[in-house]
């Protein structure tokens, strides 16, 4: 029986990129490091991003995959994420969930 969420894998064939926004423009704690894998923590749930041999160039439709992170405050993690030079399509708002 399946009972709930244990992990997301996002997969890439550059993962630094991805690495760098997740762990230095989100702050996201890093659970552990392979050289073509990287883990996020988020009590216990994982957020993977890793290389992989059938993924390759840019996806065809790039808001296939869209993850939704928690805050506790939106406006002031849009403010720091914008300084840090995040892009957005939208202005945040609170989703009902």
């Amino acid at each position: 029986m399946i009972s709930g969420l244990a992990g997301v894998i996002i997969w890439s064939e550059n993962i630094d990129r991805l690495v760098n926004f997740y762990h230095d423009v989100l702050d996201l704690p890093i659970h552990s490091v392979r050289s073509d894998f990287v883990v996020f923590s988020f009590g216990d749930v994982r957020l993977s991003i890793g290389q992989h041999s059938g993924v390759q160039g840019f996806s065809k439709d790039p808001n296939r995959v869209m993850l939704n992170l928690a805050t506790d405050n939106i406006q002031a993690t849009y403010e720091h994420l914008s300084e840090r030079g995040t892009p957005f399509l939208r202005m945040p708002e609170r989703e009902n969930g």
